[in-house]
């Protein structure tokens, strides 16, 4: 499967401008991919103006990202703020070619930003299955917490989108390694560029980890389109030889 990075510089609270952006970005890409994959919050920053800021999943860039979906015959993910039953979510959207959305909301909030005061945090994992991968998209602060990303569901690629800052980039570097090496698995992390609202410096660090941790694409820390592509075959052969799945503890996570 190929799959297209988009590491970007966002407007602050900018909606219009971000859709723009990226759609003038998405257009330029003329290899053919299967998936592009957008920063957390991609529409607005990370913003805990949720009040001001959230939309629906009938809103406008849900729309927006089916269109292109659609036309380019290709799935989009990345989270933005939605409102939904009256609560606001940090929600990564998986759109498919037909147009058909899963979601998953952020799970681990990020409370030195206040993140917990603003958004409702979800209560489990989506595993996308999608031409032939099983693929767990998580957000930006899960990268932390190692039992929530698991590989109990036997999936093949973790994504991480995230709008993680300059001084915490040697943690975005070794933990994105260390999750694709402990559930034998692809990491993906596709991260913002510039400067926010807050001051608050990021300096990309995109990249792919192959299964067993080696480097696809090396972190990346300018703006740009990156892509790679991934290959089950070698994935399942490698799981087969060395078998680290099987002997995995058990447990169950609390919600």
């Amino acid at each position: 499967m190929k799959i297209a990075l988009i590491q970007s510089d966002l407007v602050w609270e900018n909606v219009e401008k971000n859709r723009t952006s990226f759609e003038a970005k998405i257009n330029s890409i003329v290899e053919e991919v299967q998936l592009i994959i957008l920063p957390e919050m991609f529409t607005t920053g990370f913003s805990m103006h949720a009040t001001s800021q959230a939309e629906t999943m009938r809103g406008e860039t849900i729309s927006w990202m089916k269109n292109l979906a659609k036309h380019r015959n290709l799935a989009l993910t990345g989270s933005l703020i939605i409102t939904d039953n009256g609560n606001f979510y940090n929600r990564l959207v998986f759109v498919f070619p037909s147009g058909e959305v899963q979601f998953y909301d952020k799970r681990h909030l990020f409370t030195l930003a206040n993140e917990d005061q603003c958004y409702t945090k979800g209560t489990s994992k989506l595993i996308v299955d999608y031409l032939g991968f099983k693929i767990c998209p998580l957000i930006c602060y899960d990268l932390r917490f190692p039992v929530f990303s698991r590989n109990t569901e036997n999936y093949d690629v973790l994504i991480y989108v995230a709008n993680w800052p300059k001084i915490r980039t040697q943690a975005w570097n070794a933990l994105l390694k260390a999750r694709a090496i402990e559930n034998v698995c692809y990491s993906i992390g596709v991260n913002r560029v510039g400067i926010d609202a807050h001051n608050f410096e990021h300096v990309g660090h995109s990249q792919v980890n192959d299964y067993l941790g080696n480097s696809i694409l090396s972190p990346q820390e300018n703006e740009g389109i990156f892509i790679v592509n991934i290959d089950k075959t070698e994935l399942v052969k490698t799981r087969k030889k060395v078998a680290f799945l099987e002997d995995q503890d058990e447990f169950t996570i609390r919600y």
